[in-house]
């Protein structure tokens, strides 16, 4: 596995690349399509015995952008609103949707699992979209996107992973103490604390966590060798940012850039955040469209 190399860049940004050692800094503005405000309408797609699947989409050039959300978030964030606007400003196709018993989509959150929602993104790309993509993942939609390009390499053209949880259930529910394991195992739910929730801890089934199990991917190289870029933020309380750097070491792309933002929290989206994103998808585009 090759070498993981920090090299610096402005705006408190620390930047991250698989090979030879450069180190540059620019003061010019991260991107200039921000500002664009147009949205899409609400859409359901129907499923044969599933629930339906609500999205937003706007039609347009390849490769298309497709924005994966996290765990019990929506499709109606500001990371991925941003996105839309760029898309719609230069003209990219762009899908943003809410996973089963998420959002606006039908189904019960409780009944779902990491693999049902690695097939509503799969249904996404099949059946709303064509040719090639570039996956946005936020948090457990960074776990989803490499599952999904391992599962469609032929249209994953790039992957962008935002707070990337990868395996991250897994890997909280194993650090607890041995008491703490029998008593969830024994009573059926974890009560996963959360400063998101008014609860203050989401209750999560074990059978959720055993199932999750078979979807891991920190412990093996993860087949995925197209562009890939992760984005971090240092004072992530949630993901650990060094969980971006797990990842960067399993995936076999050679093209592969981790970016970490010293102040950027779990979710990323403050103003200076929204532009980096932006940024990044663009720099994918012209990478994907030019060579």
């Amino acid at each position: 596995m090759a070498a993981l190399v920090l090299r610096s860049w402005s705006r408190g940004v620390v930047r991250a690349s698989h090979g030879g050692i450069t180190a540059y800094r620019t003061t010019e503005p991260l991107h200039r399509h921000t500002g664009f405000r147009q949205k899409s309408s609400v859409q359901f797609l129907s499923r044969p015995d599933l629930p339906k699947l609500a999205y937003q989409n706007i039609k347009g050039k390849s490769p298309g952008v497709i924005f994966l959300p996290g765990f019990a978030s929506n499709m109606n964030g500001q990371k991925a609103v941003a996105l839309e606007e760029f898309c719609k400003s230069l003209g990219h196709s762009y899908v943003r949707f809410d996973y089963t018993g998420c959002g606006a989509s039908e189904g019960e959150a409780e009944m779902c699992t990491i693999g049902k929602w690695k097939k509503d993104v799969l249904t996404v790309i099949d059946e709303l979209t064509e040719g090639p993509q570039i996956l946005v993942g936020s948090s457990m939609g960074g776990w989803l996107m490499l599952l999904v390009a391992i599962a469609r390499p032929d249209r994953t053209a790039a992957l962008v992973g935002v707070s990337t949880a990868a395996d991250h259930f897994v890997s909280v529910f194993k650090s607890l103490p041995i008491e703490a394991k029998k008593e969830i195992e024994e009573k059926g739910v974890w009560k996963m604390p959360s400063k998101y929730n008014e609860e203050g801890f989401y209750s999560i089934s074990y059978d959720f966590i055993k199932e999750a199990e078979n979807h891991c991917v920190l412990h093996s190289p993860i087949p995925v060798t197209c562009p890939v870029r992760l984005i971090h933020g240092m004072k992530d309380d949630d993901v650990p940012w060094h969980v971006s750097i797990q990842v960067a070491d399993r995936i076999l792309s050679p093209d592969l850039d981790v970016t970490l933002r010293k102040h950027g929290q779990h979710r990323m989206s403050d103003k200076d955040d929204l532009k980096l994103l932006v940024y990044t998808v663009d720099d994918l585009i012209d990478k994907l469209t030019t060579n």
